[in-house]
């Protein structure tokens, strides 16, 4: 095989990646449009991928200047959804352990815990803490109940 052959073979398989590529930007912007109705979707993808290089031609031609408006209004669609998005999760409450370390913070700091309080409740929340003053009448219960 000489470089001549390698040289179309590689120009053949370019073109072939090229209209592949053309081909999924123009039936994504088909399926984008809301104004085509389902018979004028279905005639473009006919159209596209039975004449593969006048279909895209065509449709560039005919449709080019609405792709970029269409793919314009997408990206600030989802630019306005990602940004809604990270504005819900930057306002909703901590949860697990640094939710409920920021609600004790809060409860000591308007003064319905005491220090110690805040102390044991802390422990209790990061699982440091021995058994709680309401758990130890329990198990001296269970105690009193085993046989001798």
């Amino acid at each position: 095989m000489s470089l001549w052959d390698v040289m179309v073979s590689i120009f053949w398989f370019m073109l072939l990646v090229a209209w592949f590529w053309l081909l999924m930007s123009i039936i994504t912007d088909v399926f984008r449009d809301e104004d085509l109705s389902g018979g004028a979707k279905a005639a473009w993808c006919i159209f596209v991928i039975l004449l593969p290089w006048v279909g895209v031609l065509t449709y560039l031609i005919v449709r080019g200047r609405s792709m970029s408006e269409r793919a314009g209004r997408e990206a600030a669609r989802n630019e306005q959804a990602f940004r809604s998005y990270v504005r819900d999760v930057a306002v909703s409450e901590p949860s697990g352990v640094s939710g409920d370390l920021t609600k004790l913070a809060d409860m000591r700091e308007r003064g319905l815990l005491t220090q110690e309080e805040y102390e044991q409740a802390k422990l209790r929340v990061l699982g440091t803490a021995g058994p709680t003053p309401a758990a130890a009448p329990q198990h001296a219960a269970v105690a009193d109940n085993l046989p001798a």
